[in-house]
């Protein structure tokens, strides 16, 4: 921040400036002190040519705070002198003791200095540069000259051209800029070229200079009359109004109406235009659109004049303004009624259809209602909501009305129990709130279509697919069908289609699919082993569920074969009975758990020697919650993002070398690279100790603590990587 510092100056030299032999020995001195908004001392005025520059700010010029502040000399500015490039920072604890010097040269003209530092930049000024003999105090001198072609009573005829001009011989500091106003305008205008007048009628130039020492000569004045060239025009304009604004159903402008007039002349051409409002109100010059605020019915009457006198007839346009509505606050009321047949337990049988209603008594109207069902994202309701899949549903509600205000969301469970109607046959099963096709996101919800299916069961992402081609090909008479039927538009349309193609599947060697360990059936089921206490149980909808018959710790694990770098994906539900919650976990990559020679209890060889990813989602416990790797890596419950007990989640566990990711419901919740360690915190006796990486590749298992921690899952499958 310190620019061209030099040597101080040598002693004696003078801090004044002086007359023009003065001028390459003068001294500027800055000085700051605790004062942040300005300079302690700054000279107002210099003369051209060589000057020194010194800037202090030290406990000599009062500054006790230690506070630094600069000297900036602006350089792009265009209104004021550029060609001293200044910028000096002066601390009272720097290395000069906050005195410091620059060699500059100055012209004459105007400088513009401030401080740098954010929140000083009140403290500023202007330095006046004249070529010499001391400070400019006296004005320019300024005159104007009127030109055209004049009849004989000294009229210019058709237009008039102001030329004005400026000089600063005796104050020395140079014309700095010219200014005018025409007639009864107020604000001043840069002069840059003649001023042309051919509106007719009498008029009035005013005008002034300033010059660079910032004196302003008094203002003077030019007046003249422009008259219309002889013409044969004896055409009026033509004129035509519009009135704009936000209006009422019935036509009417609410708070305003703004009427915007326009004419035009092909003949001599418009020389103004005029309005009057109402009946007898006074013809005003028109220079801009006109507003009228005032509630009421009104009347905007115009007409316009062409420079050869002639007036177009009268014309009017009619309005009326009314006051606006008090602003609607009221959120709508919503309700629900849910129909279908029910048990004596009053769970439906097959299916329930829920029908939301909303009315708005804020006066705007309903805008859209719209539902989440088992804590998914909200869709727009547009007809009765069919949930036909066995189990317990929580559906959420809201309405928004035009005003834009949301009414609370309400709530309404219900279960479903199974019917002789049989489930809807998709052909994968995939609850996730938005379309994943692989492990890309496309942020579509995964809703419901016509046939029961969800979007993602549609799509076949896991299926064995030969080629890529054939997998896109799929996808895109699956997504043909569902934009004719109204279930998805055009943006999702294509964003499930640019997912589908960044996913790769079908391509050789990149994503083969995953393989099923657990579909549900007896079979499949059958391929597991259960090792120590606790136990699972195959139940009727494909899913298994844990501590059902058994209390105790155990494990549930498949020994077909073991599995190195891998996604491994499947769902898990909370069914803990009451109001507790499950305790349960995934683990991977242990070694074969019987007849372990570290270990003599199969269930114990999964957790010291391999990793458990929890499921854990009780506020409180166990310092492990969902998306843990159990001993070694914690995750908070806000960072486990809990669901609704009894709600179905997606859990993905990729493991790649030593490197973990924990996804829930496609959210990346958890990251942890592997590098030994200790198990237990503390260390217990029989805790092995790990001092480098674990197990490369091992097998898969699903943990039971007991008959309290209840969990399900279902849908388990792995694709190596």
């Amino acid at each position: 921040m310190v620019l061209g510092l030099q040597a101080a100056p040598a002693a004696g030299q003078s801090e004044a400036p002086g007359g023009a032999g003065a001028a390459a020995a003068q001294v500027l001195t800055w000085t700051a002190d605790d004062d942040i908004t300005k300079y302690a001392s700054a000279p107002a005025t210099a003369v051209a040519g060589a000057a020194t520059i010194v800037f202090e700010n030290s406990a000599a010029t009062g500054n006790t705070t230690g506070m630094p502040h600069t000297l900036t000399f602006v350089t792009s500015d265009p209104e004021f002198n550029g060609d001293v490039q200044l910028n000096i920072l002066a601390s009272p604890n720097d290395s000069m003791g906050g005195r410091h010097t620059a060699e500059v040269t100055l012209t004459p003209g105007r400088y513009f200095y401030h401080c740098t530092i954010p929140g000083h930049g009140q403290m500023q000024g202007i330095l006046v540069v004249t070529e010499g003999g001391g400070e400019d105090t006296t004005a320019p001198e300024a005159s104007a000259r009127v030109s055209g072609t004049q009849n004989t009573d000294g009229a210019y005829v058709g237009a008039a051209t102001v030329t004005l001009e400026a000089t600063d011989d005796e104050g020395g500091s140079g014309v700095d800029r010219i200014e005018y106003a025409v007639d009864d305008a107020t604000a001043w205008q840069p002069y840059t070229a003649p001023v042309v007048v051919d509106q007719v009628g009498e008029h009035t130039v005013r005008y002034r200079a300033l010059d660079r020492a910032g004196n302003v000569s008094a203002e003077r004045s030019v007046g003249f009359t422009v008259v219309a060239p002889q013409s044969e025009d004896t055409t009026p304009p033509e004129t035509s109004a519009t009135v704009a604004g936000e209006r009422n159903p019935d036509g009417t402008y609410i708070d305003m109406a703004t009427v915007t007039v326009t004419a035009s002349d092909t003949g001599s051409g418009v020389n103004g235009i005029e309005y009057a409002i109402g009946a007898s109100g006074a013809w005003q010059p028109y220079t801009a659109p006109v507003m009228v605020h005032q509630v009421g019915t009104h009347t905007v009457r115009y007409r316009a004049t062409d420079r050869a006198g002639n007036v177009a007839p009268e014309k009017s346009v009619r309005f009326t303004v009314v006051a606006a509505a008090p602003a609607d606050t009221t959120p709508p009321v919503t309700g629900v009624t849910v129909a279908g047949d029910r048990n004596s337990d009053g769970a439906y049988i097959g299916r329930a259809e829920v029908t939301v209603t909303a009315t708005d008594e804020g006066g705007s109207g309903v805008d859209r209602i719209e539902y989440s069902l088992d804590g998914g994202p909200y869709l727009v309701y547009g007809a009765p909501v069919v949930v036909d899949r066995a189990g317990a549903h929580t559906l959420a509600y809201r309405a928004t009305d035009k005003a834009g205000n949301t009414a609370a969301a309400r709530t309404l469970s219900l279960t479903v129990v199974s019917s002789p109607v049989p489930p809807p046959n998709c052909p994968e099963y995939d609850e996730r709130l938005t379309v994943v096709v692989g492990t890309v996101d496309s942020g579509v919800p995964n809703r419901l279509t016509g046939n029961r299916c969800r979007i993602g069961e549609l799509i076949e992402d896991e299926k064995e697919w030969t080629s890529h081609a054939l997998f896109l090909k799929h996808v895109k008479s699956v997504l043909d069908k569902l934009l004719r039927d109204g279930v998805i538009d055009q943006r999702e349309y294509d964003a499930i289609t640019k997912a589908a193609r960044q996913s790769g599947i079908g391509k050789p060697g990149q994503t083969e699919g995953y393989r099923k360990l657990f579909d549900g059936s007896a079979e499949s089921f059958a391929q597991w082993q259960h090792v120590g206490g606790g136990s699972f149980a195959l139940n009727a909808d494909g899913s298994m569920t844990s501590g059902t018959t058994r209390s105790g710790l155990g494990m549930l694990w498949f020994p077909q074969r073991k599995y190195g770098d891998f996604s491994l994906r499947l769902q898990w539900r909370d069914d803990a009975p009451g109001t507790g919650n499950a305790n349960s976990g995934v683990f991977v990559r242990f070694p074969w758990v019987h007849d372990h020679p570290e270990e003599p209890r199969p269930e114990w060889a999964a957790i010291k020697f391999g990793h458990e990813v929890q499921v854990f989602d009780r506020p409180d416990g166990d310092m492990y919650k969902t998306g843990s790797v159990y001993g070694f890596d914690r995750v908070g419950l806000a960072g486990a993002r809990v669901t609704q007990k009894g709600t179905w989640n997606d859990y993905e566990i990729r493991v790649v070398d030593q490197h973990y990711s924990v996804y829930r419901n496609g959210v990346l919740i958890n990251e942890f690279d592997n590098t030994g360690g200790q198990l237990f915190e503390p260390p217990r006796a029989d805790d092995p100790g790990t001092d480098g990486r674990r197990f490369a590749s091992g097998y898969i298992g699903l943990q039971v603590h007991g008959t309290t921690d209840v969990v399900s899952y279902r849908d388990i499958r792995i694709r190596e990587l």
